[in-house]
C-alpha cells in the first residue's frame, strides 16, 4: 500500500491510547457499581478495541471501487438493523430501545446506519446522475434517502444520532453543490420540525427547557448539567491530577461515556483539555484535506462525511458537557465507553486512512513520510 497520512494515523492511535488510559480512571465507580469490580468497562473498552483493529486494518486495505459498489447493499443492512431495533431493541435501562441483542452480545445499528448513509450518499453524489443544484435532480433524492433512517430515529427517540446523521448529510450536500436555497430551505423545514416534535413529544421539550434552566429538572437533567459544569470548573487549569476526580463518584452520570469530557477535564485541567479539542480539530484539518485533494469524487465525498461524522459527533458531545447544547447521549469518538461507536468509527477512520493513500504522489506534504 502506498503511504498513508502518518500525521492522521498518529493523531487516531494517540487518542485511541489516551482514551484507554483515561477509562481506567473514569470507569472505576461505574464499574464498582456494575459488578462489584473496580475495572469492569476498562477491560470491555480494552477488547473493544482489539477487536476494533482487525477491522481498522480491514478498512485499511478495502478497495473503495468495491466499497462504491456494496453502497446500496450496505445501505439497505443499515436500514433493516434499524428496523429490527424497532420491533425487537433492547433499552437496557435507558428511555429508548437502541441495542440488538444477538446472544451474549449486543449493538447498536445506528453507528452502522451513520457509516452505511455516508457511503451510499458519497456513491450517489459521485455517480453523475444527479444534479444537486435542482430540487428533482438533487435536493428530493438527498431528501428522500435521508428521511428514511431519520425518521427510523425518530421513533427511537435517538436524538443525538439524528442530529449527527443531518449534519454529516447535510455537509456531504453542501459539498456536491446544492443550491444555497434548497440547503438552507431544508435548514429551515429541519428546525420546524424540531419544533414541532419538542412539542409533541413531552420528555424532548422537557430536555429543552432544563436545558434552558436547569433549575427545572435539579435531580434528573438538571442535575447532570450542572454537575458537568462542577466538574469542568474544579479542574481550573491544570487539573486536580489522574484519578482524583471527585464528581466520577456517585455525581456524574453515564461517566464513562456521555460525560466522559467533564470527568477528563476535571483530572486534566483547562490547559490539558485544549490538547485533546486540539486533536479533535487536527484530524479535521486533516480529513478535509484528504477530500480537498482526493481526485475520485466517490473518495471525496467518503472523506467529507467521515470526517464531519467524527470531528461533529465529537464536539456535539463536548458541547453538552460544557452546557453549549442540550443532551444528546452520545459518545465522544475513540474515548467513551461503547462498542459499537469504537468499532464503527476505527472502521470509518481505516477507510479514511485509504483514501489519504490513495492521493496522488504530487498532493502530498513531505511529513507524511
Amino acid at each position: 500500500m502506498k503511504t498513508i497520512d502518518r500525521g492522521l494515523l498518529i493523531a487516531v492511535i494517540g487518542l485511541t491510547i489516551f482514551g484507554l488510559v483515561m477509562m481506567s480512571s473514569m470507569s472505576i465507580a461505574s464499574s464498582f457499581e456494575v459488578t462489584g469490580r473496580n475495572d469492569f468497562y476498562f477491560w470491555r473498552h480494552f477488547w473493544h478495541i482489539i477487536v476494533g483493529i482487525p477491522l481498522f486494518l480491514v478498512a485499511l486495505n478495502f478497495p473503495l471501487e468495491k466499497l462504491r459498489k456494496l453502497a446500496i447493499p450496505i445501505f439497505f443492512v443499515g436500514i433493516v438493523f434499524l428496523i429490527l431495533t424497532l420491533a425487537i431493541g433492547t433499552d437496557f435501562g435507558t428511555s429508548a430501545k437502541l441495542w440488538l441483542q444477538l446472544g451474549p452480545f449486543s449493538f447498536q445499528p445506528v453507528e452502522l446506519t451513520k457509516l452505511a448513509v455516508i457511503i451510499f450518499l458519497a456513491a450517489i453524489f459521485s455517480s453523475g446522475k444527479l444534479t444537486p443544484d435542482t430540487v428533482e435532480g438533487g435536493f428530493l433524492p438527498f431528501a428522500v434517502a435521508l428521511s428514511i433512517p431519520a425518521l427510523l430515529l425518530v421513533i427511537q427517540s435517538d436524538f443525538g444520532s439524528l442530529l449527527v446523521l443531518i449534519l454529516t448529510a447535510a455537509a456531504m450536500y453542501f459539498v456536491a453543490g446544492a443550491n444555497l436555497k434548497h440547503f438552507f430551505g431544508g435548514g429551515a423545514l429541519l428546525a420546524l420540525c424540531g419544533t414541532i416534535v419538542a412539542l409533541a413529544v413531552p420528555y424532548i421539550g422537557r430536555r429543552v427547557r432544563v436545558f434552558l434552566d436547569p433549575e427545572l429538572d435539579p435531580l434528573n437533567t438538571g442535575f447532570q448539567i450542572k454537575q458537568a459544569l462542577i466538574a469542568i470548573g474544579s479542574g481550573g487549569l491544570f487539573g486536580r491530577g489522574f484519578q482524583n476526580s471527585v464528581q466520577k463518584f456517585d455525581y456524574l452520570p453515564e461517566v464513562q461515556s456521555d460525560t466522559i469530557f467533564a470527568a477528563i477535564s476535571e483530572e486534566l485541567g483547562f490547559f490539558r483539555i485544549l490538547f485533546l479539542i486540539a486533536v479533535y480539530g487536527f484530524i479535521a484539518w486533516r480529513g478535509f484535506d484528504i477530500a480537498m485533494k482526493a481526485k475520485d469524487a466517490f473518495a471525496k465525498f467518503l472523506a467529507i462525511g467521515i470526517t464531519t461524522w467524527i470531528v461533529g459527533q465529537a464536539f456535539i458531545n463536548i458541547g453538552v458537557n460544557l452546557a453549549l447544547l442540550p443532551n444528546t447521549g452520545i459518545t465522544l469518538p475513540l474515548i467513551s465507553y461503547g462498542g459499537s461507536s469504537m468499532l464503527f468509527t476505527l472502521m470509518a477512520l481505516g477507510i479514511l486512512l485509504k483514501i489519504s493513500a490513495n492521493l496522488p504522489q504530487k498532493n502530498r506534504r513531505r511529513w507524511y513520510h
